[in-house]
């Protein structure tokens, strides 16, 4: 493709994530299966240019409602050019009609592009929360939980993240697979804190590899990992991942117990169960089944006590992975944080009653508010007295915090909050 069809697809792209509720990564993968002729090179500056007006997202549109100026999508990527460093002239050239181009700049778009050189991104006039790319309404909630450290953490929030993976120990070491890597060309580096983890630098097509393919190496975050780690499962126990999704942390806890003990995956979702059997199946994993969790279900109340480990991975905002989905933060509301935080609690209800006497269960979200983390712990804690909170033994580093907490800035992984509670024997 040429600039200016990168251009004109960044635009359509962008047009179609303004005007969908879906999480912008969902629409991006359907726009480029919809259009097999963008190869991976164009695919990759295309979505350069869009999430580039993501992460930038409150600043743009402060400054187009500051010159009265509507925020289509071409004005948003007329705006985040001008502050990337272009010039009026180069945005016009860009702009060039033709069978794949976009439509020449109207004069409103000129005059806008005028109006933006000598100006930066940042402006004194900004309120915070567009300073930070926030709601305004979550502002409080992020400013109680940071204090003095709130700008440095909604900075490090807004970068892009690294590539992380995890090591199968069920197919090799992690030396073995940083060597598998290095012949296809990948230099990785072993994580800070996750025992199994490797950090690649930007976006790689690890997925096209052989060291992926062959089970290897699974994509997932350190913080992701850690969770896992928290969780303890060892060889020859009985492990509920209760929210598994595609079966990320079932994968890892299951490489934990050396494929010896049985581990269920539950969740609500059949797609995201039949993902997560393709992907145990890759890894060599075969002490694991699936069980979807239907309305009326009765599994948890005959399978209640006969589980050494529970993790519930609860469904939550997902703000501790806001440098990688910049768009949910402005989709979030209000009104979705409350639903949230009463799910949770019925989530934790019902999974509690699957712990045997002395066992554990894991609480984790991927989130950094309070609401869906200590506060939601310490209200299971009043209705479930049976259960207390215990210290962590693992990731070593940490060994004896209360509670799990990470955030981009201070562990350079995605915000993880897990809380491990014991029930009494």
């Amino acid at each position: 493709m040429t600039p200016a069809g990168q251009l004109a697809a960044a635009i359509d792209l962008l047009a179609e994530i303004e005007a969908s509720p879906r999480p912008a990564d969902a629409i991006a993968n359907q726009f480029f299966r919809n259009r097999r002729f963008i190869g991976g090179g164009d695919r990759r500056a295309v979505s350069a240019l869009v999430w580039g007006v993501l992460r930038a997202r409150r600043h743009l549109g402060w400054w187009l409602e500051k010159l009265d100026a509507p925020a289509t999508p071409r004005a948003l990527l007329i705006a985040q050019a001008m502050f990337s460093g272009q010039t009026p002239g180069k945005i016009a050239q860009a702009f060039v009609a033709g069978r794949y181009g976009p439509s020449p700049l109207s004069r409103e778009e000129e005059m806008l592009a005028e109006k933006l050189a000598g100006h930066t991104l940042h402006h004194p006039a900004q309120p915070d929360a567009v300073r930070y790319e926030v709601p305004d309404w979550i502002l409080p909630k992020l400013a109680a939980q940071f204090g003095p450290g709130l700008e440095a953490e909604m900075a490090a929030m807004n970068e892009p993240a690294p590539l992380d993976l995890r090591v199968n120990l069920l197919k090799g070491t992690r030396e073995e697979a940083m060597a598998a890597l290095a012949r296809e060309g990948l230099r990785a580096e072993p994580t800070r804190l996750s025992p199994w983890g490797l950090r690649l630098a930007g976006r790689q097509a690890v997925t096209q590899g052989k060291a992926f393919q062959d089970g290897l190496v699974e994509i997932q975050d350190e913080g992701s990992q850690l969770i896992a780690l928290v969780v303890g499962a060892e060889p020859g126990m009985r492990v509920a991942d209760y929210c598994a999704g595609a079966g990320g942390k079932t994968l890892t806890m299951a490489m934990c117990m050396q494929n010896k003990g049985h581990i269920v995956a539950c969740d609500v979702s059949e797609p995201r169960l039949d993902g997560a059997i393709k992907r145990l199946r890759r890894a060599g994993v075969h002490n694991a089944e699936r069980h979807l969790l239907e309305p009326g279900d009765k599994w948890a109340k005959r399978q209640a006590g006969k589980f050494d480990r529970v993790l519930v991975d609860a469904p939550c905002s997902g703000t501790g992975t806001w440098r990688r989905n910049p768009d949910a933060r402005l989709n979030l509301t209000e009104t979705d944080l409350a639903e949230l935080t009463a799910k949770q609690a019925g989530i934790l209800d019902i999974a509690q009653k699957l712990v045997r006497p002395g066992g554990k269960l894991v609480y984790a979200t991927c989130s950094v508010l309070n609401d869906e983390n200590e506060a939601q712990v310490e209200a299971f804690l009043s209705r479930h007295p049976e259960f207390s909170l215990e210290p962590l033994s693992q990731p070593a580093a940490l060994a004896g915090q209360v509670v799990l907490r990470l955030s981009p800035r201070g562990f350079g992984t995605d915000g993880f909050f897990a809380a491990k509670l014991a029930r009494a024997t």
